[in-house]
């Protein structure tokens, strides 16, 4: 944007890049040794925050630099559906995780719409066009250029703007990350910003934080994308542990209440893992009494949690509960529970 010499021309400028979408505040003339340039890391923190967010669907796209747009049309794992409305990912999640142990296959009918990092919407007509676009999306994150999903600032939000003698320019109020991303990327070379302090912001952990200042919200970003990793990694590891337990029988080699080794209470009886999520105990000695059946879950968030299921007021009742997964081997789970640390459950594979 060119240096702006009279208010008149400024606000003239703004309304017709911004299109009402954003408000402009008088110009005071003043100066700011801490206004940033548009190559600066603080605009590049602010353009990656502001950027279009696709990661919501990528269970379906693969590709967190586009957001699919409705109606799509695609076949799961063999199953057609039509997804109208994001209401209907639970549908396409309940058949991907029907079974754990296949290959999930998502095939779109074509041509589908997507809106792009920079909010441009795009339609894609073949796979090969679909497959340049996540490759794309793999060379920005690569580049470290891909959109930083972990922080929601709560806007508006205002910008002061500066020439390169640092005397003010003016102001723009956004609204949203879209209008945000369009100021970011609609900043010249010759023309400097700086953020209107303090601004409130959300991060991926829930917390709410004040930033105060360009320092405190690249420490903001630094503490929510390694909060992010630790998920991806914990992510990693509940994938590990579902490969190791689906399809696979164990015994109970240890179950400890309050420092008491109750396994001896189990020792009659496998559990199988199956791959479409039940758990199923039978024992091994009285066939007579049949199988009990229940059912299992392995999620994520920065740990790894084993849920099992079983009715009340049978004979694996106590295995039932959310555990936290403390360590694993190719035969061995090593579980904690969630809630009681005292308790503590080791699944030896058969």
């Amino acid at each position: 944007m060119k240096t702006i010499l009279r208010l008149s021309i400024f606000f003239f400028s703004m309304t017709i890049l911004f299109q009402a979408c954003q408000s402009e505040e008088n110009i005071t003339t003043g100066e700011n040794p801490n206004a940033s340039s548009s190559t600066s890391t603080t605009a590049q923190n602010f353009q990656r925050v502001a950027q279009n967010d696709g990661s919501s669907d990528d269970f379906l796209d693969g590709n967190s630099c586009t957001e699919l747009l409705f109606p799509i049309t695609a076949s799961i794992n063999g199953q057609q559906i039509t997804l109208i409305s994001e209401a209907d990912f639970a549908l396409a999640l309940q058949i991907l995780g029907e079974f754990n142990n296949d290959i999930d296959v998502v095939e779109f009918n074509f041509p589908i719409n997507v809106r792009t990092s920079n909010y441009t919407e795009v339609t894609v007509n073949t796979q090969s066009e679909f497959d340049a676009l996540v490759q794309e999306c793999q060379n920005l994150e690569n580049q470290g250029r891909d959109a930083i999903s972990c922080i929601d600032f709560d806007f508006p939000i205002t910008m002061l703007t500066y020439d390169v003698s640092l005397e003010q320019t003016g102001s723009v109020v956004v609204q949203s990350e879209e209008q945000l991303f369009n100021f970011m990327t609609g900043l010249d070379g010759d023309e400097l910003f700086a953020v209107n302090y303090p601004i409130s912001a959300t991060l991926s952990n829930g917390t709410s934080v004040q930033l105060n200042s360009d320092a405190e919200f690249q420490n903001a970003i630094s503490t929510c994308v390694q909060f992010e990793e630790e998920q991806d990694a914990a992510s990693d590891l509940a994938a590990d542990v579902e490969a190791i337990i689906s399809e696979s029988t164990f015994r109970v080699e240890s179950f400890v209440v309050a420092g008491v080794n109750t396994a001896n209470d189990f020792a009659n009886w496998s559990i199988e893992f199956t791959n479409d999520l039940k758990a199923v105990a039978t024992n091994t000695v009285n066939t007579t009494l049949g199988q009990i059946e229940g059912t299992y879950s392995v999620t994520s968030e920065t740990e790894v949690f084993f849920n099992i299921v079983f009715a009340n007021n049978t004979a694996v009742s106590a295995l039932g509960n959310e555990w936290i997964v403390e360590s694993f081997s190719s035969t061995t789970v090593n579980l904690r529970s969630k809630t009681d640390a005292s308790i503590t459950l080791t699944f030896e594979k058969l």
